[in-house]
C-alpha cells in the first residue's frame, strides 16, 4: 500500500528544494550536537520517510529518495518505509554505495547539495566537500527546509536544569575544568569549543531534560584559560543553577547566541575542537573569525570524553550499588512474566509498562535510560523494536520475550537485556541461545593485556556464533554513562572499525556492555546483555593484565540452555555466574516465593 502521507510530505519538500535552488537535500539523525538520541524537534528524517531508528540519513532529489541505516535497523526500516517510495540502502552490505559514493556518482557538475549545517558534524561536512570536489558541487548549508514544510513541528525542548553535588560526582566542576585546561595546554590551545551534550553535563556537574531518556540540556561550552562560557536556554536556568554558576564563575550565555559569539570573539590564540561533535555551521563561523585574527585550530578528540569514560572511585562505588538494585528489580520482573504468562492478559507493551513501573519504585530513580524494548517472538529479530500503546503483539505461553531495558538513578545508569522463555521452543533456538550465553560469559571472563582495544577481545563473544556461521550486525559493547547517556565512548567492543567510530584502549574504571545475540528475521531474536567494569589484574614481566568484573546480576534462562552444545568450562562459567547472582540478589528479595524461584533459576547444571 502507498504511504500517501509521506509521499505528500516529500512532494512539498521537493517543491521547496526547487524554489531554493537545491538539487539534493540531506537529513541525518542528529541535533545541533551530533547526539545519538534527539528531541522530537530534530526528527526531520522520520517526518519525511517514516523510519524512527536512532541512526539513519535520508537524501532526497527531484525524482529519488534514499535512506541509509546500519544492520540494527534493516528489518525495522523496511517495514516503516513500506509504500513511501524511499529506497533503503543497507550500510556495509556488499555492493551498497555510501552516501558520499552515491552523491559522487549521481550529482552533476554545478548542482547544489543542501542541508541544515547545524545538524551536520564538521567531520561529515568535510567528507562531503572532499567527495564532491570533482563534481564541482556547491553547498547550501544555511537552510533548514523543515522549518518551511513541517507545519506542526514540535517546539525546541526547554526543561529546567539541576545540579548534582560534588559528593555524588566524586569531583567538583573546578577540578574537572583544571584537567581540561591542562589538556588544552598540551595541545597548545588557549580556547576550546565543547559541543557534546553529555560531556558538557559531566564537566559542569549539571543535568537537564531536553532529550528523552538522556539527562542533558541543550548547551555549548566555550573554555579559555581563565573563563568558562556556558550557552543554555535562559528559561532552563533555575535559581539554584544560577547561583551554582555564579559560585563557580560560569558565565551564562543564551543558547541561540553561539554562532554570533564564535563569529565575534576576540581570539587570543589557537582553538581546540572536535570535528565529530562541532556542527558544520558553527565550525565555519569560528574558523573564519579565528583565521581573520591570524590564529588556527587544533583538531583532537574532546579531552572530556576519556575523562568521562574512566569512572572515579565515587562513581564506581555508586554504580555497583545501583546495578545490584536494578538487577533485583529485573529478576522480580522475570519471575512475574514466567509465572503470569497465559494466566493474565499480557502484551509486549503491558510487560514493558510493568517493568518500567517496578524500576520507578527504586530509590533515586530519575528516568528510563532508553525506551524499554519488549519484543515477543519474531519481533525480537528487530534489534531496536519498540512496542507502543497501539502497536504491539500479545505475549503467549510459548516462544520467548526479549526485554532490553535500563534506568538512570542518583548514582548510575543501567542497561541490561534478558531473553525469557515462555513455553515450548525449538532445538535450533536452544542452540542459538546457548551459543549466545557462552559468548557473553566468555567475553566477561577473559583476561587481556593493558593496551588492548575492544576489537582485540570482540572475538570472545562472537566465536561461538561464528562457529555456527551466525553473526549479529552491530557491535558487542558500548560504554555507559554515569547518570548520563546509556551509550558513550570512546571505548567500545566491535570487530569492524570504520571512519567516524570512536575507539580507545580499555582502561580500569571503564564501563562497557557485553551483548552478543542472534537475529533471525521472521523467526526469533536472542540477546543476553550484561554490563562489565574493566579492572586491573596481575602485573608481571609480561605486562599489566586486565579483566572484567560483572555489574549485572540477573538469571540467564536455563530453560533455553542445552548442555549438548557446551564444554565443561562453559557449564562452569554459567554455574559460577549464577552463584554470584543468587548471592548478590537474594538478600534484596523479600517475597518467599521469588526467593524459592531464584534458587531454582540459578541452580547448578
Amino acid at each position: 500500500m502507498e504511504n500517501i502521507e509521506i509521499k505528500n510530505r516529500l512532494t512539498k519538500l521537493r517543491k521547496t528544494m526547487k524554489e531554493n535552488g537545491i538539487d539534493y537535500y540531506m537529513m541525518p539523525t542528529s541535533d545541533y550536537h551530533n547526539s545519538e538520541y534527539v528531541a522530537d524537534f530534530f526528527c526531520v528524517r522520520k517526518y519525511f520517510c517514516g523510519f524512527d531508528g536512532s541512526n539513519g540519513t535520508l537524501v532526497v532529489s527531484s525524482d529519488w529518495a534514499g535512506m541509509w541505516t546500519d544492520g540494527r535497523y534493516f528489518i525495522q526500516a523496511e517495514k516503516q518505509m513500506e509504500g513511501t517510495g524511499v529506497k533503503l540502502y543497507r550500510m556495509l552490505d556488499a555492493g551498497v554505495p555510501t552516501i558520499n559514493e552515491y552523491l559522487s556518482q549521481n550529482m552533476k557538475k554545478g548542482q547544489v547539495l543542501g542541508f541544515d549545517g547545524k545538524v551536520i558534524s564538521t567531520e561529515v561536512g568535510e567528507e562531503l566537500e572532499n567527495a564532491l570536489q570533482d563534481n564541482q558541487v556547491s553547498f547550501k548549508y544555511d537552510m533548514d527546509l523543515a522549518e518551511i514544510v513541517w507545519e506542526d513541528r514540535p517546539e525546541l525542548p526547554c526543561n529546567d536544569m539541576y545540579v548534582l553535588s560534588d559528593e555524588l560526582c566524586g569531583k567538583s566542576f573546578k577540578e574537572k575544568l583544571s584537567e581540561v585546561r591542562k589538556a588544552m595546554e598540551k595541545s597548545k590551545s588557549v580556547q576550546h569549543l565543547l559541543c557534546k551534550l553529555d560531556d558538557i553535563m559531566w564537566l559542569t556537574n549539571l543535568r537537564g531534560g531536553d532529550v528523552e531518556c538522556n539527562p542533558v540540556a541543550l548547551s555549548y561550552a566555550f573554555i579559555t584559560m581563565n573563563e568558562f562560557f556556558l550557552f543554555v536556554q535562559k528559561d532552563e536556568v533555575t535559581d539554584t543553577v544560577r547561583k551554582y554558576c555564579q559560585d563557580n564563575e560560569i558565565i551564562l550565555k543564551d543558547y541561540h547566541d553561539i554562532v554570533e559569539f564564535v563569529s565575534l570573539y576576540d581570539y587570543q590564540g589557537d582553538t581546540l575542537l572536535d570535528k565529530r561533535n562541532v556542527n558544520y555551521t558553527v565550525y565555519k563561523k569560528l574558523v573564519q573569525a579565528a583565521e581573520n585574527k591570524g590564529y588556527k585550530y587544533h583538531i583532537a578528540d574532546d579531552p572530556t570524553e576519556l575523562m568521562k569514560a574512566i569512572k572515579n572511585e565515587t562513581e564506581l562505588k555508586n554504580i555497583r550499588e545501583v546495578y545490584i538494585r536494578d538487577s533485583a528489580a529485573l529478576t522480580k520482573f522475570i519471575y512475574w512474566v514466567k509465572t503470569n504468562v497465559g494466566k493474565v492478559p499480557m502484551t509486549e507493551y503491558s510487560a514493558a509498562m510493568k517493568l518500567d513501573g517496578m524500576r520507578a519504585e527504586l530509590p533515586g530513580f530519575i528516568e528510563l535510560s532508553f525506551p524499554t524494548i519488549s519484543a515477543y517472538g519474531s519481533n525480537a529479530a528487530m534489534m531496536h523494536y519498540e512496542a507502543t500503546e497501539t502497536d504491539y503483539a500479545d505475549v503467549k505461553p510459548e516462544g520467548m520475550l526479549l526485554v532490553d531495558s535500563g534506568g538512570t538513578y542518583m548514582g548510575g545508569t543501567t542497561d541490561v537485556t534478558r531473553t525469557i522463555v515462555l513455553g515450548e521452543i525449538s532445538d535450533e533456538i536452544k542452540k542459538h541461545y546457548t551459543a549466545t550465553c557462552i559468548g557473553m560469559l566468555q567475553l566477561a571472563n577473559c583476561n587481556f593485556l593493558e593496551g588492548c582495544y575492544g576489537r582485540n577481545v570482540d572475538i570472545m563473544a562472537r566465536q561461538p556464533l561464528w562457529d555456527l556461521n551466525i553473526d549479529y550486525k552491530c557491535g558487542t559493547g558500548h560504554g555507559v554513562g554515569y547518570m548520563l547517556n546509556v551509550h558513550e565512548g570512546p571505548h567500545n567492543i566491535r570487530w569492524r572499525m570504520r571512519p567516524g567510530l570512536e575507539d580507545a584502549v580499555l582502561e580500569p574504571g571503564m564501563i562497557v556492555s557485553d551483548e552478543p545475540g542472534v537475529y533471525i528475521e521472521g523467526s526469533h531474536g536472542i540477546r543476553i546483555e550484561n554490563i562489565l567494569e574493566v579492572v586491573a589484574g596481575a602485573c608481571n614481566g609480561d605486562g599489566q593484565f586486565l579483566h572484567f568484573d560483572q555489574l549485572t546480576y540477573a538469571p540467564i534462562d536455563l530453560d533455553a540452555i542445552d548442555t549438548r552444545y557446551m564444554q565443561p568450562k562453559d557449564i562452569k562459567a554459567l554455574n559460577d555466574y549464577h552463584k554470584m547472582v543468587y548471592d548478590k540478589i537474594e538478600p534484596l528479595i523479600e517475597e518467599p516465593e521469588i526467593k524459592e524461584w531464584l534458587k531454582s533459576a540459578t541452580r547448578a547444571i
